[in-house]
């Protein structure tokens, strides 16, 4: 899957969340610019690993900042199977 697809499945799952088709992400969009707090960011990453079907650990997300941060790991990830 490319970086592209992942990110527009991304966009996807943060748009049915907060109940927002207008939220864009990009590589530089940072998780907590997103306008969740801490609880709806978990639920983010939750539904990304329902999405995805592959678990994200909480020392990972503590090491992520920004969407290209995420992107990369599911990335890497998804082309690893």
């Amino acid at each position: 899957m490319s970086r592209v697809e992942i990110l527009h499945k991304m966009q996807l799952v943060i748009q049915d969340q907060m109940g927002n088709k207008d939220i864009v992400l990009t590589e530089d969009t940072k998780l907590y610019d997103l306008g969740v707090d801490s609880i709806e960011l978990m639920e983010f990453i939750i539904n990304l690993e329902d999405e995805f079907a592959l678990e994200i650990s909480d020392d990972t997300i503590d090491h992520m900042d920004k969407v290209a941060d995420l992107l990369d790991y599911l990335s890497e990830q998804l082309n690893n199977r």
